[in-house]
């Protein structure tokens, strides 16, 4: 979407990394990778890394570190076009849950209902040194650290040998017991059957280990555990490693993602190949590769990360955004396929407009940022600098349209704008206005709608226009009346 005027002199920022009606990535406001799948009350929660900009001592982006990452990011969707998105969880350091860590990497989530109430499950990545566990009553936390240090270690019976103890994935079987899937890297010499991936049964608490680690044989394993169930099979998915020198005939190829199954969590396991390429296969920027495979709604889906976001905004460095496609599953045992494209997986049922909806929440954006932390479940806000807006896929107003558009802002410090609501594009028929008048503070404002309009479905954006560039608008909420 290029730069266009809107009344005189005011301007609308571009859309950059993702631009309507493309699905993916999801974000185009933040990174997030390493994505992981909850399906709980009929939403997928997606928990990532939250990869952010590092800079070097001249103001230019230089490759991301990983080192400073000590939060996890949490969006969910319902429809799956527009995503809320619920800021971070503090996860490692001083300011985070697990006081003890120094990172948190790569999460993991799982949902078990104990002594007769819904808890939550979510494993990290301490970088490749362990994985930690944090426990919570929803989605959303509060979040606790019941075991105090690392769940998983290199003290750990069956971990030796392991290079990398991170990449957790987990598994809740049907009879209610829990498996924890993690590990990675290469030991020297060993390229073609590093060892290095593990599963360990977890105690009915979901926080402590049932036995030793087993060995996954999986044929060059580098990194990023997956697993899922299918029917009867159990399918553990990862990342193959970047070995250069000459393969085996059917071995997988570098950075994609394979597969091997079994009819039992534990093992034994057979390799299937691969059936994901690496990113750079398809959108031109190659990287690691990390994913997650869930089912939602009858279908199966594939969440996994790439650059795309980072490279349209020239800074394609390892920051990685997630993006959500479908996936073809076929009889039990055999491997599935799996295409990413920037065009995403269809919205599953339109907007209602007339319910309360977030200013967190949004299928595409541009010049947004969201604030606030995952600590009680209370979300986010969107803050809107002058042309920022945010758009919502899908939109159904009924047979006879609104009249009225409700808007709960906060405009303290503004001097002066108008938040605009308009219909198929940020250039479309506009709906409604809200007018900011200086010193507003926090406040509901209602405006009426236009008179004719329309009815059915639609794409809507919100558009900020401040008097000032400087100026940023918080949107809470919004919702239409009929």
């Amino acid at each position: 979407m290029e730069k266009s005027t809107l009344q005189g002199s005011k301007t609308v920022k571009p859309a950059v990394g993702k631009t309507p009606p493309h699905r993916n990535p999801l974000l185009a406001h933040k990174f997030g990778a390493d994505p992981y799948a909850l399906v709980y009350e009929d939403r997928v929660y997606l928990y990532m890394t939250s990869d952010k900009l590092e800079w070097d001592e001249n103001g230019q982006a230089k490759e991301n570190s990983y080192g400073s990452i000590r939060k996890l990011t949490v969006i969910s969707s319902a429809d799956l076009a527009n995503w809320t998105d619920h800021g971070e969880i503090a996860v490692a350091g001083t300011e985070g849950t697990a006081v003890w860590a120094t990172q948190s990497w790569a999460p993991a989530i799982a949902h078990k209902r104990i002594d007769g109430r819904d808890q939550f499950f979510l494993y990290f990545a301490n970088n490749g040194s362990g994985v930690g566990v944090l426990r919570g009553d929803s989605p959303l936390g509060p979040w606790t650290d019941p075991v105090g240090g690392p769940l998983i270690a290199a003290g750990t019976p069956g971990v030796e040998g392991v290079p990398w103890i991170f990449d957790p994935a987990v598994l809740v079987d049907d009879d209610g017991r829990g498996y924890l899937y993690f590990g990675g890297g290469v030991p020297e010499g060993q390229h073609e059957m590093p060892n290095s991936a593990r599963v360990v049964r977890l105690g009915d608490d979901m926080v402590s280990l049932q036995g030793a680690a087993e060995i996954i044989p999986a044929p060059y394993m580098f990194e990023d555990s997956g697993i899922h169930k299918y029917g009867q099979i159990y399918y553990y998915t990862y990342c193959s490693n970047f070995y250069e020198g000459e393969r085996a005939e059917g071995s997988p190829p570098p950075g994609e993602i394979a597969c091997m199954t079994s009819t039992s969590p534990m093992g034994p396991w057979t390799y299937q190949g691969t059936f994901l390429h690496n990113p750079g296969h398809y959108f031109g920027v190659s990287g690691n590769n990390h994913h997650v495979i869930f089912p939602f709604r009858d279908r199966w889906y594939i969440a996994y990360h790439a650059q795309t976001l980072s490279a349209a905004m020239g800074v394609a460095h390892g920051y990685r955004s997630t993006h959500l496609d479908l996936l073809e599953l076929h009889e039990e045992g055999s491997l599935p396929e799996a295409k990413a494209t920037l065009e995403g997986v269809p919205q599953l049922f339109h907007h209602d407009p007339y319910a309360p909806t977030g200013g967190n929440t949004c299928a595409w954006s541009a010049g947004v940022h969201t604030d606030a932390e995952v600590a009680d479940g209370e979300g986010t806000v969107s803050l809107l600098s002058d042309g920022a807006w945010l758009g919502l896929a899908g939109v159904d107003f009924g047979s006879s349209g609104p009249t009225r558009f409700l808007a709960v802002i906060d405009a303290a410090g503004v001097q002066g704008g108008a938040l605009e609501v308009r219909l198929d594009h940020v250039e479309g028929a506009v709906l409604s206005a809200v007018t900011i008048e200086p010193g507003g503070g926090f406040h509901e404002e209602v405006v009426t709608c236009a008179e004719k309009a329309a009815a059915g479905a639609h794409d809507l954006y919100l558009i900020f226009h401040a008097d000032r560039q400087e100026d940023q608008l918080a949107l809470r909420s919004w919702r239409f009346e009929r």
